[in-house]
């Protein structure tokens, strides 16, 4: 029989958390008034139950008393997970409520400090180096733009000053999770189902494409998604999704670009149609 000291059994313990990137459905409810009469007359009409345990998003116009609307919203199984950022703001943080950037928005990446940046300079020359002596080294271009994911480093990753595309190139299997800020992701083999690819940017996948893909994670309407084989069950751009059941039939298993345009949602294109 093994005995252990407390500070042997302290380091062989599971770790307190870990972060997963997963990809949640909520609703966004949208106010124009803070009459909270009005607003319970309207999900009378609206909702069939007060069972429904639906996670959503406020997003109001006008000023209101957040804890009652909170309040008011659980009373009808509407289950209040933030605001989305304007007047609530100061109530949000006062209630411990998240706050979510506004349609078109980015989060704010933290800049890297004056010492940091003359070392992303140097990473990025020694990989250079690296590469004149190896040519089997995955290539990283000559501004050290694109890298896989084992080079990427915080300094490069967080710099507003240098987009940064991350290439990864082994399968993304059921289970895992892919979460890219600061640039494109490029997957050069293929997502399976149960797996996740999501950036803030434009998503490339030049495998087969399954599981969920996001682009635009953070706002940005301006991202696309392309897949040489494009069969996923949830798609995302800018926040829009579609699941599997609903997307069109005829871009089931072909090479699709999916992007956002105002007014009309998802946009599919079959990119091999003549």
């Amino acid at each position: 029989m093994t005995v252990l000291d407390k500070n042997n059994q302290a380091s062989s313990a599971a770790p307190a958390l870990a972060f997963y990137g997963k990809m949640l459905t909520f609703s966004r409810l949208q106010f124009s008034t803070d009459d909270l009469v009005a607003i319970e007359a309207q999900l009378a009409e609206t909702l069939s139950n007060k069972t429904s345990n639906i996670p959503i998003l406020i997003d109001s116009e006008v000023e209101q008393d957040l804890s009652a609307l909170v309040e008011l919203l659980w009373s009808w199984g509407l289950q209040p997970i933030g605001v989305v950022t304007g007047k609530l703001d100061e109530q949000a943080r006062a209630q411990r409520l998240a706050i979510f950037p506004a349609d078109g928005k980015r989060i704010e990446r933290i800049l890297p400090s004056k010492k940091a940046a003359p070392q992303v300079a140097k990473v990025a020359e020694d990989k250079n180096a690296d590469l004149a002596s190896n040519k089997d080294t995955t290539a990283i271009n000559d501004t050290a733009t694109e890298t896989t994911i084992s080079d990427v480093t915080a300094e490069s990753l967080v710099s507003t000053e240098q987009i940064t595309s991350l290439i990864y190139d082994q399968m993304l299997r059921s289970g895992q999770s892919l979460n890219h800020v600061g640039g494109d992701l490029i997957l050069t083999n293929s997502v399976n189902s149960g797996a996740e690819a999501i950036t803030d940017n434009s998503l490339h996948i030049y495998g087969r494409a399954q599981g969920r893909l996001v682009a635009g994670a953070t706002g940005d309407k301006d991202a696309r998604i392309f897949c040489q084989v494009f069969n996923p069950s949830l798609v995302s751009v800018a926040g829009t999704y579609c699941l599997r059941d609903n997307l069109p039939e005829h871009v089931i298993d072909k090479s699709v670009q999916v992007r956002f345009i105002e007014g009309e949602g998802l946009v599919f294109t079959v990119m091999d149609e003549t």
